[in-house]
This record gives structure tokens, sequence and C-alpha cells, in this order.
């Protein structure tokens, strides 16, 4: 992009133009839809394939646990190459990655290894932390007033994972006759390669100085009550999605449905967690984020309720669909918060902040949800949930009682 494209903002940041604009938004989203295909795809088949391969079957869950930890881990390290190098190259480092989550799931379903399948998780976790970013990325180089809506619509993408994920599930499991599922990765290895040509054209300002040296401490930005508010509440929204949709798949095949239900039922749970995202960022703008995160908090509690009252089909479904709503504008609402809380040459780092320790705390939840539906059942998971709910609530409570106690005083 050639200088006169760009104007400043705010000293630090470079408005781009609208046809750049335009054409990240449009890869940015596409890229979403392939790349999120990877993580459906891990969801739907790791509990599956760990119940087959685990020496120990209260292992089954461990490599959606795993790859929760390769999220975690990564987030950071990622955070770190877009800050030095742009954000392309970590989108590229990322890509790579989800190329050899295929390659290796397919080698760990042949060979019968668990413990190389969850290598394999790992890597796909590092690429899901990659992915991340995409939504914010979205918002680099573009007016203020229009972040929200431009990190809104990128994750609307993850609408297309929620049909390209299970599909590619259904339409390939059985490809390999002997070996079920190692088709769906190696074709899920293409994807993640067909992601990274689609990312190629993305344009995005390269890091300033500024940026390069990171603005505030962290730990000054860490203690802004607004920033306290959004990763809570973040944390809460994208750990009880993650604890839930890892226990139903194999929660339901217990409970004697088959794996093509589970697989329709997490198609319409990441639907539900992404179409909203074409209207979210507005309805953001309109409410604000802080009531957009307060109602995702109850619909995740109202799918709770539901699949407390029944284990048929109807009752996995409906409660996958509100969990997918609830993390939207949960999620979403407090991501949207967390733009309020750096200067631009603090983004990188702030955001990379908010999503380890988003991701740190979802992998928690991760493992305790296969411990607990191996040792006791589905009902005892979906009650452990109100645990957290609640704490997201108190601490968003607290901080709108806060914020009216600060603007009472400052019109006295």
């Amino acid at each position: 992009m050639s200088t006169a494209e760009a104007t400043p903002l705010n000293n630090a940041s470079p408005v781009l133009s609208e046809r750049d604009q335009r054409g990240n938004i449009i890869r940015l989203t596409l890229a979403q839809a392939l790349a999120g295909a990877n993580s459906v795809v891990v969801y739907a088949t790791g509990a599956i394939v760990g119940h087959v391969l685990a020496p120990d079957k209260t292992l089954a869950t461990l490599p959606i646990s795993i790859f929760v930890v390769g999220m975690a881990a990564c987030i950071l390290p990622a955070g770190v190459i877009a800050r030095r190098h742009g954000r392309r190259a970590a989108f590229l480092a990322g890509t790579g990655c989800g190329v050899l989550v295929g390659l290796l799931a397919a080698a760990a379903v042949v060979l019968g290894s668990f413990w190389l399948f969850c290598l394999a998780t790992f890597f796909g976790g590092a690429y899901a932390a990659v992915v991340l970013s995409f939504r914010f990325a979205a918002a680099d180089g573009v007016d203020a007033p229009r972040r929200a809506r431009a990190l809104s619509f990128v994750m609307g993408g993850g609408v297309l994972a929620g049909v390209i994920g299970p599909q590619l599930v259904t339409y390939t499991m059985h490809l390999w006759p002997p070996h079920m599922f190692a088709a769906t990765f190696l074709v899920q290895a293409a994807v993640s390669a067909m992601s990274a040509v689609v990312l190629l054209g993305v344009r995005l300002p390269m890091p300033s100085a500024e940026e390069v040296a990171g603005g505030r401490p962290i730990g000054t930005i860490a203690r802004q009550p607004l920033f306290i508010t959004a990763v809570t509440c973040g944390a809460v929204s994208y750990m009880l999605m993650n604890f839930l949709m890892t226990a139903a798949p194999l929660a339901m095949k217990l409970c004697g449905h088959s794996q093509e239900s589970a697989n329709l039922g997490l198609q319409w749970h990441v639907i539900a967690m992404y179409a909203p995202s074409f209207f979210t960022g507005r309805l953001i703008a309109r409410f604000g984020a802080g009531r957009m995160v307060a109602a995702g908090l109850l619909l995740t509690g109202i799918s709770a309720v539901v699949g407390l009252n029944g284990t048929d089909i109807a009752h996995f479904w409906l409660t996958l669909v509100l969990l997918g709503l609830g993390w939207n504008f949960g999620f979403v609402g407090a991501s949207a918060m967390v733009l309020e809380c750096h200067r631009p040459e603090e983004k990188t780092q702030v955001q990379s902040l908010n999503d380890f320790i988003v991701f740190g705390t979802m992998a928690v939840g991760s493992f305790a949800s296969g411990g607990l539906l191996a040792a006791y059942d589905w009902d005892t998971v979906l009650w452990v949930s109100f645990v957290p709910l609640v704490m997201a609530v108190a601490a968003l409570a607290l901080a709108a009682v806060t914020r009216e106690r600060a603007a009472a005083y400052g019109k006295q």
C-alpha cells in the first residue's frame, strides 16, 4: 500500500483505503471459513478418535484438551511474530501448522497412535490461535466507529466453517475403510493450504516502531477495570462453550445417538456461533458491548437448562444451538471491549494477552469436561457449568455499578 492511501489514525495506526479495507474483510472472512473448519473437524472427531485410541478411556477427550493447550501456548508467540514481522507472517505460520495437523492426525489414525494424535491436535491448537487474530486484524486500518462491525463481520465467516467442517467429516470419514477419519484429516490439510493462498492477498499496515516497542507496560493495561471485565466475560463465554461442546459428541454417542447426528448437531452449533456475527456489530453499536455480553451469558445458562431436561436428539441440538448463540454475543461483545482498552501501538500485545488468558482458562474447562463425563454423566457436566457463569455475571454487574458510580461522581 502506498503512503498516499493511508491517513494517520491517532498518530500510530493508518487508515487503509476503502478498497484495501473491503479486500481484507472479504479475504479474512473467507479464511475464517476455511480455517474454522479445522476446529470443527477436531471437535467432531477428537473425542471419538481418542476413545478408540486411548490406553485409558478416561483420556478420550484429552486430544481436545491438548488442542486447547496448543491454542493457549501459541497465542503469545503468534502475537510476537505479528508485532515484529506483521500479521500476515503470523497467518502463514499458522496455516503451516494447519497442514501439519491434518498430516499427523491421518498418520496417527493409520498407525493407531494415541500420543501422535495428541501431538497433531496441539498443532491444530496453534493454527486456531492464529485464526483467532483474524477478528482483530479486520479492525486494523479501519476507523474507530467501524471496528466492532469489521471484527463481527469476519467472525461471520464461521458460518461457512459450520457447514464445511461437519460435511467434510460426514463425506470423508469412511473413504479409507480400514481407517475411519484418516481421509478426513488429509482433506483438512488441503483446506488449510487453501486458506494460506487466500491470506497471501491480505494487505495490512506493517508494525510501526511504536508498536514494536510495545507502548505502556502490560501490567498497567491489564489492571484496567474494563480489561479485567472483558477478559473475565470472554474467558467464561469461551470456556463454557468449549466445556459443553467438548463433551456433547461423546455424550450423544453414549446416549445411543449416531455419529451423523452428532455431526449435524455440531454443524448447527457452529452456524449459531457465527451467523449472528453479521449483525452483532450493529447490536453492539446500538446497545453497548456490556448488554450484549449479558445477553450471551443468559443464553448460555438457558442452553444448560435445556440440556438438563432431556437426552434425546432434539435436546442435544437445541442445547448446542443456544450455546452457540450465547458464545457469539458473549465473546464478540467481550472482544469489542478489548478494542477499547489499548492504544494503537499496544494492540498486538494486549490482544494476545487477552486471548492467552481466555484460552488458558478454556484449557482448564476442557480437561475438566472429559473427566466429569467419564466419571459421572452429561447432567453433571451441565450443572457444573453454572459455577463460572455466575462468576461472569457478577463481574459484569460489578463493572456496571462501578461505571454508574463514576458517572454520578463526574456530574457532581
